[in-house]
């Protein structure tokens, strides 16, 4: 698909959500388009496995929903959709797909209480497959169909809702080549809402620069395997991040190569990324996500009944968690095996280095990890201060980039990706400066493909690069009292030219002498006028 095309279907159908949303605010809109594309997809998916399986047959000139219909009757009904949830992990009934949903809309039948029942019945068939409730059950819990920003009355809600739905049914989910571009336009929407939505855009999506340059590190060196590579977010917003890595392997396309796994506190945007990962293709045996607060009991495969952890590792952890957030660091965390090993747990008032010991704990041996945080974690002191000294004396530090300001939504700040690794073969640590490595925006800075190049190659190499990387030795840290702040490694102070007296004095002569010309010349032209 063109470049030109794809902005052609995304601008348009942004500029018809604007027109649609009307005085409801973009962050709260994009539950309910995002969840009807949703919605579409899974009914069109179930469409495309019903034929394809033979599950059903299609008399010539019949549509698949009508066969459908005709097929999964009555007392057959149940039977349909145990076959189809054991296959699919969901099934949709003959009345509530999204064929049957347009039909009603185009035949003026739809009737307020409609839209309540098809996501009542999907919650409801969500039962049928054990392994996938977690998967799809309460999905579509977000769209508050009595909304009165939809409308005053049922009726006016229900119109709105209408309109959505005609919507979504219009978008092209193919290009010109018949490849399925649904993923692109729903990441498109949703860095779009990101960007709308301010400092609650930063709450659930990564801009798509900094995941590549996190996927491209923790991928690097990776080789196809017949294996499953296990990556995991701890803080998985949208899951837009972990869809970056899964891009970024070399067998990326095989199913079942890729598992995953990914925790998010926000319900919202929890149900936000399952979503977006199905509609990316992921299918549900192979993504492990979890509504829950990644800072209390751990997760996955914690402690069990008996208090002993197991803990499940993973080949690759990425995270862009809250800055500096809030968390309860009660002292019983101390014999939490995240934190154990530190002696000292993150302050309350500041949770960053909480997330990167549940993210270390969860990386294994083989594994790399990279997390984006605020510069302050480079140098604060006291509890952090002995953190940082103990994860640099374990050897699992591998680089510091420090990265543009300005990049990310709600917040302008600048910050850093910190690499870890648990089976360092070196004892030293790459700093790169990519501060100055940016593309100025009209509201927002952003990461070009050369910049990202630079980042990657100059990380991948791991040599010194004047004013833009250094490697650092032990015995540098251990002189700087283990602050890594960057400057302290990296020298960027670009030498002023040396300004020559001489030339400056005779420049100034000269100026002085045209002057004196110029006033000369305006005397003279005043005399002959008689002024």
């Amino acid at each position: 698909m063109s470049e030109n095309t794809f902005q052609t279907i995304t601008s348009k159908l942004w500029a018809m959500a604007n027109e649609l949303r009307g005085n409801m605010d973009a962050n709260e809109f994009k539950n309910y388009i995002l969840a009807f594309m949703f919605y579409r997809y899974l009914s069109e998916h179930q469409e495309n496995y019903l034929v394809t399986n033979n599950v059903i047959d299609v008399p010539e000139g019949m549509t698949v929903n009508d066969a459908y219909k005709e097929e999964a009757d009555g007392e057959d009904l149940a039977d349909y959709l145990e076959d189809i949830s054991s296959s699919l992990g969901y099934a949709i009934a003959p009345d509530d797909t999204w064929a049957t949903l347009n039909a009603k809309i185009d035949n003026s039948e739809i009737i307020p209480s409609d839209y309540q029942t098809i996501f009542d019945n999907f919650n409801k068939n969500a039962e049928l497959n054990a392994e996938a409730i977690q998967d799809f059950r309460g999905v579509f819990n977000d769209i508050n169909l009595g909304d009165s920003r939809l409308g005053s009355s049922t009726t006016a809600r229900a119109k709105s809702l209408n309109n959505i739905v005609k919507l979504v049914n219009g978008i092209e989910f193919k290009d010109e080549n018949g490849r399925d571009i649904l993923g692109e336009i729903y990441e498109y929407l949703i860095g779009q809402f990101a960007a709308t939505a301010g400092k609650k855009g930063g709450e659930f999506y990564t801009p798509h620069e900094v995941s590549k340059i996190l996927a491209k590190i923790v991928t690097n060196g990776v080789k196809e395997s017949d294996e499953a590579f296990a990556v995991y977010d701890p803080t998985m917003g949208s899951g837009s991040l972990l869809l970056t890595v899964g891009n970024e392997l070399p067998h990326d396309a095989r199913s079942g190569a890729i598992k995953y796994y990914g925790q998010e506190l926000n319900t919202t945007t929890y149900n936000l990324a399952r979503m977006n990962l199905m509609m990316h293709d992921v299918t549900y045996s192979n993504m492990t996500l979890n509504n829950a607060d990644t800072l209390e009991s751990d997760w996955p495969d914690g402690p069990d009944e008996k208090g002993i952890d197991h803990p499940r590792s993973f080949d690759a952890v990425v995270a862009n968690p809250p800055y500096s957030a809030k968390w309860d660091n009660d002292k019983t965390k101390l014999k939490d095996p995240r934190f154990s090993d530190y002696g000292k747990l993150a302050p309350a008032s500041k949770a960053d280095y909480a997330f990167i010991l549940h993210s270390l704990y969860h990386l294994n041996n083989d594994g790399t990890m990279a997390i984006v945080l605020p510069h302050g974690v480079l140098f604060r002191g006291a509890a952090e201060a002995t953190i940082r000294q103990t994860l640099i004396e374990k050897n699992y530090l591998d680089a510091v980039i420090g990265l543009p300001a300005n990049l990310f939504y709600g917040t302008s700040i600048p910050t850093t990706i910190l690499v870890f690794k648990k089976n360092r073969k070196n004892k030293d640590i790459l700093f790169i400066d990519a501060s100055k490595e940016f593309e100025k925006g009209k509201n927002q800075n952003t990461l070009t493909e050369e910049n990202i190049n630079k980042i990657i190659s100059t990380y991948e190499k791991r040599e010194d690069v004047d004013k833009f990387a250094h490697v650092a030795t032990l015995d540098e840290i251990k002189e700087n009292d283990y602050n890594l702040n960057i400057p302290r490694y990296v020298d960027t102070f670009e030498e002023e030219e040396l300004v020559d007296l001489q030339e400056v004095k005779k420049m100034l002569a000269q100026d002085d002498a045209d002057i004196k010309k110029l006033e000369a010349e305006i005397a003279e032209q005043l005399k002959i006028l008689g002024v």
